[in-house]
């Protein structure tokens, strides 16, 4: 009996040593049903979040959860999905694991960055319901986030919904913007729990023990049906709901990417992480893109000015002065004189906009025009409207009033970008959804509103704080800062204001002041003349949503750094973060008389102090500094 048992203790031992032994992205414990996932980095990145998926031997339902440092930043949260034909949610059995390196490199046109790295481990777990049905997991992680999407090997008919949910503690900090089809509910701050029973953006943010986590959602197309959460009051649970109660599919099927953005707060609001998850770009020759500052009409001249070939020529003209690279001629260009919002039958053979678009090019300054999307909801109107405005010269379209992420307008859109891009033109989405990744796939969407933006009149200096930190988190945001004439209707200060136009990144950052209150404040004019609208680097140097962001984007070897603060009067200290040399930093900020601008030399490392007035802000340019320089501007 001896030799048997040594032999079984053997074997005992190696299996064991072999368990001790097993590295890589993903492990299961087969008797356990778990496996975790975590990033590429270093074991000992322990910064770096992870997840852990674990599938009931009882139930046979799978659950998510993600760490981070050790401490759970989501907790045990249910994933699934239910078809006509099967019930993917529920007695599943596991079948197998794949396990594969992400390692991408892209170029962007805009955001936070442009060029951009891509390593995230991915595992597919393929799991199997009683009568055979399949339903693969995909999960990745990076070090700056966790997501997962389902996979539908075979056609199983039209998807019912989701059982997705996210649990957090109910004691979580949460950022909430109540869901609207346009996207443009103020973001407030609740705790998980707390938060009123109703539904809330996707684009929701949490501070857990774990650290910050914003939720999010990628590669969104005609295949599927825009996500918002559901929550009831009293839990810390964020359902998935969608935007339709069934989703046409007729084959295999891969729904988007449920993205949970996680690390500190500079992390999250450097991240990339959901254009990262997004398909590559589509469009093959991108040299024509062009992202810049946009002198833009409608709040600086309303529906008169729509209508105006004059007015929209002396724009052109300020534009030409300053160098701005666009003019964008909002509502009323193409509709008849006689009967607002009715398009003029006749637009093609009746429009000065061939003139004005002529006339921007030997100014040197492109024109975007705005464009009704029932105007081009059809493939007939699409062949009339795209190629007419590319014949005339016009750079760009800022499309309004889809106001829905249900399948049959998201199938729109899948038209629309492929139309616009073969057409060479930039698009603004305004009544719209968010970016979602499309930015990666689609690099000719310059940016997209999607937000409570400066044309509202109930904006407050928290929502403003809590923007970069959710929904400019996830991609460029047309807010249209720079509209110094709505005194009374902005919560923020004139150099707050200022500072709006580097807090917020946009690929087309379109200026919403008058040409006189630009003038009128000639530091922020001689500001805006600087700053681009292409970045090659972000940085948080300080924030906490709802309080004050401060954020330093680099443009070749100038940092521009925009702040934005909630309640009283203060002195700003901020840690200048930009670099180990010495910097010469001019600063905007709110003087007794107006507009004042300082000059500081700093080492990197330094505490740059700024006066804040209440709800106020500040901006900045630092350029490196030798004796003799004393301006940042050319």
């Amino acid at each position: 009996m001896a030799v048997p048992l040594r032999a079984a203790v053997a074997v005992l031992c190696a299996g064991l040593v072999a368990t001790l032994l097993t590295t890589g992205p993903a492990r299961a414990d087969q008797r356990e049903h778990i496996w975790t996932v975590s990033g590429p980095g270093r074991a000992a990145a322990a910064h770096e979040p992870r997840a852990r998926i674990a599938l009931d031997a009882t139930t046979g339902t799978v659950s998510l959860a993600v760490t981070r440092a050790g401490r759970t930043v989501v907790e045990p949260s249910p994933v699934g999905i239910l078809t006509e034909q099967a019930d993917l949610s529920k007695d599943l059995r596991f079948l197998h694991r794949r396990d594969r390196l992400v390692d991408e490199r892209y170029r962007a046109k805009s955001g936070k960055r442009l060029d951009r790295r891509v390593r995230m481990n991915e595992t597919r777990l393929s799991f199997a319901t009683p009568t055979g049905a399949r339903l693969d997991l995909v999960v990745r992680a990076s070090a700056d986030g966790v997501a997962y999407r389902y996979v539908l090997p075979d056609a199983y008919g039209d998807v019912l919904g989701e059982t997705s949910a996210f649990n957090l503690a109910p004691d979580a900090s949460a950022w909430l913007g109540t869901y609207r089809v346009d996207n443009e509910g103020q973001f407030v701050r609740y705790t998980a729990a707390t938060a009123p029973t109703g539904e809330y953006s996707d684009q929701a943010l949490f501070e857990t023990d774990g650290g910050y986590t914003l939720l999010a959602e990628s590669d969104l197309g005609g295949g599927y049906s825009g996500a918002r959460l559901a929550h009831d009051q009293g839990t810390g649970t964020y359902r998935i709901r969608l935007a339709d109660d069934r989703i046409d599919t007729d084959g295999p099927l891969a729904t988007p990417w449920r993205a949970m953005v996680t690390g500190d707060l500079a992390t999250v609001t450097r991240s990339t992480f959901t254009d990262d998850l997004a398909p590559a770009s589509k469009v093959p020759d991108a040299s024509w893109i062009r992202p810049g500052t946009v002198l833009w009409t409608w709040l600086a001249g309303g529906r008169p000015a729509g209508q105006s070939l004059t007015a929209q020529k002396a724009y052109v003209d300020y534009a030409a002065e300053r160098n701005w690279p666009y003019e964008a001629v909002d509502a009323g260009w193409y509709f008849k004189s006689d009967a607002w919002d009715t398009t003029d039958p006749d637009w093609q053979t009746n429009s000065w906009m061939p003139e004005l678009a002529e006339y921007g090019r030997s100014k040197g300054v492109g024109i975007i025009v705005w464009i009704h999307q029932r105007d081009l909801d059809t493939p007939e109107e699409r062949a009339r409207w795209l190629p007419t405005l590319e014949r005339w010269g016009v750079k760009g379209v800022k499309i309004d009033f889809m106001n829905s992420e249900a399948q049959p307008m998201l199938r729109w859109y899948d038209s629309i970008l492929t139309e616009t891009a073969a057409h060479h033109l930039l698009v603004d989405f305004h009544g719209s959804t968010i970016p979602k990744g499309i930015q990666r796939t689609w690099p000719h969407v310059m940016t997209l509103e999607g937000v409570a933006g400066e044309e509202k009149r109930t904006n407050t200096a928290a929502h403003l704080t809590t923007l970069p930190f959710t929904r400019n988190v996830i991609g460029s945001m047309d807010f249209t800062p720079g509209a110094f004439q709505r005194v009374g209707l902005r919560p923020n200060s004139d150099a707050a204001e200022v500072g709006l136009t580097v807090a917020y990144e946009s690929g087309l950052q379109m200026f919403a002041g008058t040409p006189e209150s630009y003038d009128e404040r000639p530091l922020a004019r001689a500001y805006f003349d600087q700053v681009p609208a292409a970045w090659d680097d972000t940085r948080l140097l300080d924030g906490r949503p709802g309080e004050e962001a401060v954020l330093a984007r680099r443009s070749g070897d100038r940092w521009f750094i925009g702040g934005v603060y909630a309640g009283a009067a203060r002195t700003a200290e901020v840690p200048l973060t930009i670099g180990p040399r010495r910097w010469l930093v001019e600063t905007i900020e709110d003087g007794a008389d107006g507009l004042v601008r300082e000059r500081k030399v700093l080492r990197g490392g330094d505490t740059l102090r700024v006066d804040i007035v209440a709800n106020g802000g500040f901006a900045a340019i630092a350029c490196a500094w030798r004796p003799g320089i004393t301006t940042c501007h050319r």
